[in-house]
């Protein structure tokens, strides 16, 4: 009981306040760091001072380098979230894709038909319909 009277409530919002802000300290300096390495149009020169400033003096390093090169990191992170989209995408669309329809033969499709009728999907008189279908098409 004495701990919480040596300890009131406007310290506990102090401490819970400086160790928010000390986490955001630590996000901010990853992420200035991790902008730092994306960035593809800074030569290696350039990486390194900036890291030795970030590391070396890293308070006035990330506030520079935030008033310097601050809103090209929007830029990147924008650009790198567009390539991750488009890269997934194209992933999606690669895997999903079929044969698509003009290239499509009738033996793929008797093939595809069969397939179902073997596993028993369709019944012995779908599959005769079907079939003649695609034979009557082609």
């Amino acid at each position: 009981m004495e701990a919480s009277v040596d300890y009131p409530l406007l310290n506990a919002f102090m401490t819970m306040l400086w160790f928010f802000l000390w986490v955001m300290w630590f996000v901010l300096l990853f992420r200035v760091i991790g902008d730092i390495f994306r960035d593809d149009g800074m030569s290696g020169w350039a990486k390194a001072g900036w890291t030795i400033s970030v590391c070396v003096l890293p308070f006035l390093g990330v506030f520079v380098y935030l008033i310097a090169r601050g809103r090209g990191m929007g830029e990147r992170d924008r650009r790198q979230m567009q390539r991750q989209d488009q890269a997934f995408r194209s992933y999606v669309q690669e895997a999903a894709a079929e044969t698509p329809a003009a290239e499509r033969t009738s033996a793929d499709e008797l093939a595809k038909l069969a397939g179902l009728h073997d596993h028993g999907d369709i019944t012995d008189t779908e599959y005769a319909q079907a079939k003649a279908k695609i034979l009557a098409s082609h």
